[in-house]
């Protein structure tokens, strides 16, 4: 394959996904203002809680996706093996998860002051399609299934705003709230089983287990240490909103909440580059090329968005909250710049992720401690910002570095030769 056929297929993969995950965010978007609007303030807090808590959560799920993408792209020849274990991995982790949070349910009632434990046990019920779907979207994407992976994107937002909407118009409450989500959860792992359900099956010899390429207890470690390297950039990525709230006033804190909407749309803008670099990053040949290409995308649309938020600032400020958070305006440009940043550190902790690396994710948690640690010292809001954009960045440059011999000397992945033996 070429240089110039394989920016092509990028380009046309990236699309297709990006279309499908932008709806998918839309939707997940929407169902959180049906919500806002049909609750009030006190229901809806719980459910904004509930939401958080499900994003937690949904670590495992995106650990469980990038340990599947992973080992099938880069050993396709051993796909159905990697299926068939990932897949049972994946069942035997959702109710793992499911049972524990079920089991914790009095105490995430009282811990995120819910009405009722029923409310925290449709938290638990929602828990297990969530990674169940994660387990079947890494295969699909680790064999560049995009049609279908982009079909159980779809099925995890558009059902969201409308089975969660309808029961939120049946009885508006957080019950019902979470009921809908939970219920709208099966949706992707159904599209997922029916995407899956033709492929070749693996019947693992139990009489000559050391013929296993692919393991359990491989494949639960990957997950595990793929899962808390997410939760580092999950943690470092948030842990401004919770200096903040320690740091400043509380006029302040809101004022930096709300520039904090912008960032939170620059990193999520780019979502669809990395779901569709992932599967090359995880080849020894195409590692490269995937990632000079990935960052130049994000770098891309990462200019486009400061500079709209730089000329454009005001219409910016309508996105962020309107009128009332003024004094953001002139600074909403760095925080565009930082939500760039951001997602280019994305894309860096997924390819660590995608050649087994481990170490490199220290620095990410060293990141976050210094955040936490040096932003209690500071008093403004530039000064936060300044501070946690500087720290990002240093994080950017130390990964970059360690991903310098690879960003060299690797070469384009040739699909229509043979594999080496």
């Amino acid at each position: 394959m070429t240089a110039r056929g394989g920016v092509r297929d990028f380009v046309r993969s990236s699309s297709a996904m990006a279309v499908s995950i932008s709806i998918a965010n839309v939707a997940t978007y929407g169902f959180t203002v049906v919500a806002a609007r049909a609750l009030g303030p006190h229901e809806y807090g719980a459910v904004a809680a509930l939401l958080a808590a499900l994003l937690v959560i949904g670590v495992l799920q995106l650990g469980l996706q990038a340990t599947a993408a992973r080992r099938v792209a880069a050993e396709p020849e051993h796909r159905a093996e990697i299926e068939h274990e990932i897949v049972r991995v994946g069942w035997r982790a959702a109710l793992a998860l499911g049972l524990v949070l079920l089991v914790l349910s009095p105490l995430v009632e009282r811990l995120l002051r819910l009405d009722s434990v029923v409310t925290a046990v449709w938290l638990a019920v929602a828990a297990v399609p969530l990674n169940l779907m994660g387990a079947q979207a890494g295969i699909l994407q680790g064999e560049r299934r995009w049609g279908a992976l982009s079909l159980v994107y779809l099925a995890v937002g558009i059902p969201r705003v409308a089975v969660g909407g309808a029961f939120i118009a049946w009885r508006p409450d957080q019950t019902a709230a979470i009921a809908g989500v939970a219920l709208s959860a099966v949706f992707p792992a159904v599209v997922g089983w029916w995407a899956l359900r033709s492929g070749e099956r693996f019947v693992p010899d139990r009489t000559r287990p050391g013929e296993r390429r692919h393991p359990t207890r491989d494949i639960l470690t990957e997950i595990a240490h793929n899962s808390q390297a997410l939760l580092a950039f999950f943690a470092l990525s948030n842990a401004d909103i919770v200096v903040a709230r320690h740091a400043l006033d509380s006029h302040r804190a809101g004022i930096y909440a709300a520039g904090l909407i912008l960032t939170k749309a620059m990193l999520f803008l780019p979502q669809f580059v990395v779901v569709v670099a992932f599967p090359s990053m995880s080849t020894e040949a195409g590692r490269g090329p995937a990632l000079k290409r990935s960052l130049l995308a994000v770098g891309l649309l990462g200019v486009v968005g400061t500079l709209g938020a730089f000329f454009l600032r005001d219409l910016a400020l309508v996105f962020v909250g309107g009128s009332a958070y003024t004094e953001v305006t002139d600074r909403l440009w760095i925080f565009a710049l930082l939500g760039t940043i951001l997602s280019m550190l994305q894309l860096l902790v997924y390819a660590v992720l995608a050649r087994g690396g481990r170490r490199p994710v220290l620095l990410v948690w060293a990141t976050f401690v210094v955040v936490l640690v040096a932003g209690l010292t500071t008093s403004t809001v530039t000064g936060l910002l300044t501070l946690v954009a500087a720290c990002d960045t240093a994080l950017l440059v130390a990964l970059l570095l360690t991903d310098a011999r690879g960003l060299g000397n690797a070469e384009p992945v040739d699909q229509d030769a043979p594999a080496p033996v």
